[in-house]
């Protein structure tokens, strides 16, 4: 691609955002044709980028070695986050399904929670795996509230949680339970920190819009303090990653938003559409890829991304 994209650009709000910028570099549209895109994850080893068409009710393959899209998977159970485990397997959240799942080597499909309590779970939306192999992951009820990106059904848990599966899968636990819609999540480099988008504000007027960063205890299981870390000026936060300096790259209704570790805004990548989640691919890790409301974009920066494989 050449020249710039209508709509796109760097809004640099310090120094430390420049630094992140490779002085030329550009906003991509890779891919156009999408209802709602979710979930982006990279798989190094084939050069690909997988990301979920949730009312489209398919998960979609984008091929950096010749441009390509083809469907991975159709029906994907409204897929909506994805991430990737340590070896190598996809990860995913389903709306329809209410259940997170797990694509072995071969092909089949694991489940990995799709109840809690003997409990339909109400629509896991984002999951991220931590260093010791257990799985984190949210369950507000957007796949839940309508037949659009799920099926219209009564809630069966007593709130939208945040759930923490065993590496054994043998046990799942609630790590949080005071979020309204409990949305992105990940972990910040060293795993002291977990943080979490509360997209309260979509169906509640006075419901929050927020990101919060939440103390990861010495097991390594439990969550303790909490704090705000971010509140979104444009719109709603939903997914986000880190990159190797724990700043945090995340969704907004005008783009990409970069914090600094202390919760600063210091620059936004503007993106003609709505921003849903974002991810760090490329045979380094630094290009950032975006999901946009029906297109797939990317920008490379002059940072690094934290990989899914640790």
């Amino acid at each position: 691609m050449f020249g710039k994209l209508e709509g796109t650009g760097f809004d640099i709000l310090s120094s430390e955002f420049a630094n992140c910028l490779t002085g030329h570099g550009r906003v991509e549209r890779l891919w156009t044709g999408a209802r709602w895109l979710e979930g982006p994850v990279w798989f190094p080893a084939g050069k690909y980028l997988l990301i979920s068409d949730i009312p489209n009710n398919r998960i979609l393959r984008w091929d950096e070695t010749d441009g390509s899209v083809s469907i991975f998977r159709k029906p994907s159970n409204c897929s909506n986050g994805n991430t990737i485990d340590h070896q190598g397997r996809l990860i995913t959240c389903e709306h329809k399904s209410r259940r997170v799942t797990r694509t072995e080597h071969n092909g089949s499909i694991t489940t990995l929670a799709d109840k809690f309590n003997n409990k339909k779970l109400n629509s896991p939306n984002d999951v991220v795996v931590k260093s010791d192999g257990s799985i984190w992951f949210t369950d507000p009820t957007y796949g839940i509230i309508s037949d659009y990106e799920g099926i219209k059904s009564i809630s069966e848990q007593e709130g939208c949680f945040v759930y923490r599966i065993d590496r054994d899968l043998k046990n799942i636990s609630i790590v949080a339970a005071d979020f309204i819609q409990p949305n992105g999540l990940a972990f910040n480099y060293d795993e002291t920190s977990l943080f979490i988008s509360d997209t309260g504000l979509s169906h509640n007027k006075n419901g929050p819009k927020h990101i919060r960063k939440i103390k990861v205890n010495s097991d390594g299981s439990s969550l303790g303090e909490s704090k705000v870390f971010a509140e979104c000026n444009a719109g709603l936060f939903d997914g986000f990653r880190f990159d190797t300096e724990d700043r945090l790259w995340t969704s907004a209704a005008d783009g990409v938003h970069c914090f600094s570790k202390d919760g600063k805004l210091i620059g936004k990548i503007r993106i003609p559409e709505m921003v849903a989640n974002v991810c760090f691919g490329g045979s380094s890790l630094n290009r950032l890829f975006i999901a946009g409301t029906t297109s797939i974009y990317s920008a490379y920066l002059a940072v690094n991304g934290r990989s899914c494989i640790v």
